[in-house]
């Protein structure tokens, strides 16, 4: 006899499989997620849950990073795109003299 497979949305789960849900992932479930394409185009990211009786594919959502699409976006995340650092008017202090030594930074 084979196993049923069911293909069923996390929040569909009975209590049982829930918990059988977060016994099977304890640490999260990321590194096991599976991309699953429709035959329409469409996608869906699922884990498996197995049980004596059936194989499930369960559901979940899943929040996607995206990439920054232009450069004006990625400028305003990372500031300017300039590799200069500082600016003209920027000087290092002059009352240093050669006889004077550096501060010394403590352990850490």
């Amino acid at each position: 006899m084979t196993k049923k497979r069911i293909v069923v949305d996390y929040s569909n789960l009975s209590a049982e499989l829930q918990e059988s849900f977060k016994k099977k992932y304890p640490y999260g479930y990321n590194d096991y997620l599976m991309k699953v394409q429709k035959p329409n185009g469409d996608y869906f990211y699922a884990v498996t849950l197995e049980t004596d009786e059936a194989s499930y594919l369960v559901k979940v959502k899943v929040k996607v990073d995206t990439k920054i699409k232009d450069e004006d976006e990625e400028k305003d995340f990372f500031g300017s795109m300039s590799d200069d650092i500082g600016t003209e008017q920027d000087t290092f202090p002059e009352d240093l003299g050669d006889d004077e030594p550096a501060e010394e930074m403590g352990d850490f």
